[in-house]
């Protein structure tokens, strides 16, 4: 088993907390420390966890939201399962059906 390491993104959260319920509310915040992004980058910032956040950005958000770093991001170990090589004949074994339904199909009369 493959340990990895994720995190959680709690922006959303501490934004709600704060009753700061729009994207659009952090705009000018951000400036006044700064950072300047368009609405769709903080919208993005709040509703995706960010791939890449400059130390400018996360200084700016936890001035704003008067938090800390570990507020925004909790870091959480994942396990993965590592998938173990199979052998030819035991991959059609292996294979899931489709999952199946019964359809009714109506036909127009007269066809």
């Amino acid at each position: 088993m493959m340990k990895k390491m994720g995190f959680v993104w709690n922006l959303r959260r501490l934004m709600a907390e704060r009753n700061m319920f729009q994207t659009t509310d952090l705009v000018p915040q951000l400036a006044e420390h700064g950072v300047h992004l368009s609405r769709e980058q903080v919208f993005r910032l709040v509703t995706q966890p960010p791939q890449r956040l400059s130390m400018e950005t996360l200084a700016a958000l936890c001035g704003i939201l008067e938090c800390s770093p570990a507020d925004l991001i909790e870091v959480r170990a994942v396990h993965r399962q590592t998938a173990k090589p199979v052998a030819s004949g035991e991959a059609a074994d292996r294979a899931v059906a489709p999952s199946s339904r019964s359809v009714r199909v109506w036909r127009p009369e007269g066809l």
